[in-house]
């Protein structure tokens, strides 16, 4: 029975999403969502260059200046080691998207983003040689005081591209051995 009252109370004290709230008198019209900031113009990133950017370009021309070549190598190292991958912006910084289903995660290759005090790469994955800079399970944060090290990080683009490539085989391949009722022969 308690149960079910504590779960009624908290039912009446806690609005349903979406309504006005109210706190000490004062009306809060659903101000925090994102979905009004977007509409007003307003960003919802937390990336360093705080505006909404339109492509790659605009992303690293609106970045501090002094991280700006840094980002051109790493961007030029991407394109090099998967010039099939398609460059887009999504949560306001870059991506490539790579692999055979395009808009969606799966086919996520790598983002980068200048942040306050780092560079940071993401997904990371297997990053072998870079485990210093991992900082969360796939996160890969490189100070902007120092050279990115563009060896390891090469490596981790190839290593990405050839697991994307192989997962596509396998689904060929899969999909080829595999025929509907219709075409299979009957006993």
């Amino acid at each position: 029975m308690e149960l079910l009252e504590g779960l009624a109370k908290r039912a009446r004290v806690q609005p349903a999403l979406g309504r006005d709230l109210k706190h000490r008198g004062k009306t809060f019209e659903g101000q925090w969502s994102s979905k009004k900031m977007t509409k007003a113009g307003k960003s919802t990133s937390t990336s360093r260059t705080r505006k909404s950017v339109p492509d790659v370009d605009a992303y690293i021309a609106a970045a501090p200046a002094a991280v700006q070549p840094q980002l051109r190598k790493l961007r030029a190292m991407i394109r090099a080691e998967a010039p099939q991958a398609t460059e887009k912006v999504s949560y306001g910084i870059p991506f490539y998207e790579y692999g055979d289903k395009p808009n969606t995660f799966q086919s996520r290759l790598i983002y980068f983003a200048a942040q306050k005090n780092h560079i940071a790469v993401y997904p990371a994955g297997e990053a072998q040689g870079l485990e210093q800079y991992l900082t969360e399970r796939s996160t890969l944060r490189f100070p902007m005081d120092k050279p990115l090290p563009m060896a390891k990080i090469r490596a981790l683009v190839r290593t990405r591209v050839r697991e994307r490539d192989a997962s596509t085989k396998a689904k060929q391949i899969g999909a080829g051995a595999r025929r509907s009722r219709s075409t299979q022969s009957k006993p």
